[in-house]
């Protein structure tokens, strides 16, 4: 059964219908399509080369996870991601990224932890330097890593998106030193609860790492 599960998660990635959807979905995300703007099969199909048939079925995957309506007899449009959505998709994530970082202590490895320990150093350099960019990409790598560390793939998937949808706010929080420093200090209690395997306070510090992003982006107005 894992085998065919993981034979599908490649299938869908690296697929046509698979790079079209994650091509338009990233366009969406990254607000290269605006809300309610009509997305034309014909216009992205040119742009990616490809005919309409994989537009057509990316679109109707896109409108099942709530980022796209289509509208019989009219057209398909950008839904987008609400504020309250982003508020919803942090308060969800508090709770499972408080669960992963408590199976991550049963299952993390010697080279996991490791490569966590060097995104922090990284992280704490790149800080120093004011290299957003690279500050957002290390804290994706570093929560990937838990993620995976959890030994779950059903999490690590529902993770992975929802991390990726909320990806615009995350760079507007992380360009801010105070947060960049104190993400980063949440993010070494993390790893040191998980290296010493304590479950209940590795839950409780990743919990608590979102909720304080969730302060943060509302004292943003965001």
């Amino acid at each position: 059964m894992e085998d065919l599960y993981l034979h599908k998660e490649v299938t869908d990635k690296y697929s046509l219908r698979g790079r079209v959807f994650n091509k338009i979905r990233e366009d969406i995300l990254s607000g290269v399509y605006q809300e309610n703007e009509e997305l034309k099969e014909n216009t992205i199909g040119a742009e990616l080369g490809v005919s309409r048939t994989p537009v057509r079925e990316a679109l109707r995957q896109l409108e099942l996870e709530g980022l796209v309506t289509i509208i019989p007899n009219k057209g398909a449009y950008v839904t987008g991601i609400t504020s309250k959505d982003i508020q919803d998709i942090f308060i969800i994530r508090s709770y499972l990224e408080g669960l992963c970082a408590k199976w991550a202590c049963e299952h993390i490895t010697q080279a996991q932890i490791e490569a966590l320990d060097e995104i922090l150093y990284l992280s704490e350099f790149h800080a120093k330097k004011n290299h957003y960019d690279q500050l957002v990409e290390l804290d994706n790598k570093f929560h990937d890593l838990i993620y995976k560390a959890s030994g779950s793939k059903i999490l690590d998937h529902v993770l992975s998106d929802f991390h990726h949808y909320v990806e615009r706010v995350r760079k507007v929080t992380l360009s801010r030193p105070s947060r960049a420093a104190k993400s980063r200090e949440e993010h070494a209690a993390i790893l040191d609860a998980i290296i010493k395997r304590d479950g209940e306070l590795a839950e409780a510090l990743a919990h608590e790492h979102i909720i304080n992003t969730i302060k943060n982006i509302s004292e943003q107005g965001l």
